[in-house]
């Protein structure tokens, strides 16, 4: 049984008598009938049990993207069903009331944890109930279950059930780099379509043929075109096609550090390393893939979190999403020699391979440096790293004495991170670390480069 704020006032209203008939026997006669009106109430409830409850809701959603988890309340009992049909959902989809006035999804209204919703059907009547939601967090969202609260023609007491209905949204990755997309393809169109490369062996792929001009490389002349044609041609090559790109993303503790975010020039609270890892994946996936080269991603730190292998062209996107959704990090240090046996057994020919990862000098010294080696030996990689826009902050700060100390400790890691970087590039790997809003379009820009170079 559930009382409501009508029986509250009832019991209230007792004082009236009391205070005019001060004896004892008047308070417990009062009681009586109060008790006597939730129970008449009660049982003049509609059976919640008798409720059914169908929901229904999209299987997947990109994070920031309204959705409406909707509701089909039946009146399978005998009498009229006064109650409220609660909805709930996690905090991170942001449940919102749609009862009374019609909230919509720009309403700047509190987030709640579930939203309420008062129906009032006669026998056999159904209703449509719509909870906006809005994910502010990636990963499976699972709905609770649907509360009804029936309450008594006299809505002073009733009854409550919770009925188990199952729901299930897969929060997918923003993906909000996809704006610099435009842009490196159309240099991905003039990188193919301008004039020769002039670059001979592994790693090229023939174009066409032309006519030699003073400078061409002589290694270039196509002799047998030449002597039927009477002109001295030389062959052109392009960066080639079809490569394997194989993005590998850190799931380990240093993954799992929160970091500042820079956007539009003010400093804010951001999310893990692992965010921006995803959205730099995701747009060199969708960019390697333009380019025609075969993309693979892996999620590991001791085990394999995620894999995507063998999905191209409009199946690549949605399958990295996917995969990546439901990945967190985990508080363990990375196992890089296990790392590097997935690659090597993924991969046999020469690829690029991306590591998305941190900078962390302790972590690397005892993790990546020992074994880049075996994968320098054979594949062109990329260590790409975020920077933590706090620390930029940190390093900027000259006004008090605390400011002066704390810009002298973050200057003093950004001088340990640089000198880790000058060791991997000493064995043979590429390394840029920008901050999350940079990281995305810094790799593409990278991934652009060594393409035009002829290095993959």
């Amino acid at each position: 049984m559930v009382l409501t704020w009508r029986a509250v006032v009832l019991a209230a209203v007792g004082a009236v008598p009391v205070a005019l008939w001060p004896v004892p026997g008047v308070v417990l006669v009062w009681l009586l009938v109060v008790a006597a009106v939730c129970a008449l109430d009660v049982a003049l409830a509609a059976s919640p049990r008798q409720v059914t409850v169908q929901r229904t809701v999209p299987t997947s959603v990109r994070l920031g993207t309204p959705v409406d988890s909707r509701l089909v309340v039946t009146n399978a009992a005998g009498r009229r069903l006064r109650a409220v049909v609660r909805d709930a959902w996690p905090p991170s989809l942001a449940a919102r009331d749609d009862s009374g006035s019609r909230q919509t999804h720009t309403d700047p209204s509190r987030p709640v944890r579930d939203a309420r919703h008062p129906v009032d059907l006669a026998p056999g009547d159904s209703v449509r109930l719509r909870t906006p939601l809005l994910p502010t967090r990636r990963g499976d969202r699972y709905a609770g279950p649907v509360t009804v609260r029936t309450l008594g023609p006299l809505r002073v007491a009733g009854r409550q059930a919770a009925i188990p209905v199952g729901g299930r949204v897969r929060v997918l990755p923003e993906f909000t780099s996809r704006r610099h997309l435009p842009s490196r393809l159309a240099r991905l169109r003039e990188m193919d379509g301008r004039a020769a490369v002039q670059v001979r062996g592994e790693g090229t792929e023939f174009d066409s043929l032309r006519e030699y001009v003073v400078g061409d490389d002589v290694r270039s002349i196509d002799w047998r075109a030449t002597a039927r044609g009477g002109d001295v041609v030389v062959r052109t090559w392009r960066p080639e096609r079809d490569r394997r790109v194989v993005v590998v993303l850190d799931t380990g503790r240093t993954s799992a550090a929160r970091i500042g975010t820079v956007d539009d020039g003010s400093v804010n609270v951001g999310g893990t390393r692992f965010e921006a890892s995803v959205e730099a994946a995701l747009l060199l996936g969708a960019l390697a893939d333009r380019a025609g080269d075969r993309v693979q991603v892996l999620a590991y730190d001791r085990t394999v979190r995620a894999r995507v292998a063998g999905a191209s062209g409009p199946r690549l996107l949605p399958a990295m999403a996917d995969a990546l959704a439901a990945v967190e990090p985990v508080l363990l240090e990375t196992d890089w020699t296990g790392l590097v046996g997935q690659v090597r057994a993924r991969v046999s020919q020469r690829s690029l391979v991306v590591l998305l990862t941190s900078l962390d000098p302790a972590a690397v010294e005892t993790g990546l440096l020992p074994v880049v080696d075996r994968l320098t030996g054979t594949h062109q990689v990329v260590v790409a790293a975020v920077a933590d826009a706090d620390v930029t902050t940190l390093a900027a700060g000259r006004d008090t004495v605390e400011e002066v100390y704390d810009a002298a400790a973050a200057s003093r890691g950004d001088l340990d991170r640089s000198a880790v970087a000058a060791v991997l590039r000493q064995h043979g790997a590429e390394v840029l670390e920008a901050l999350p809003d940079q990281l995305a379009p810094r790799l593409a820009d990278t991934y652009l480069a060594l393409k035009a170079a002829g290095r993959l």
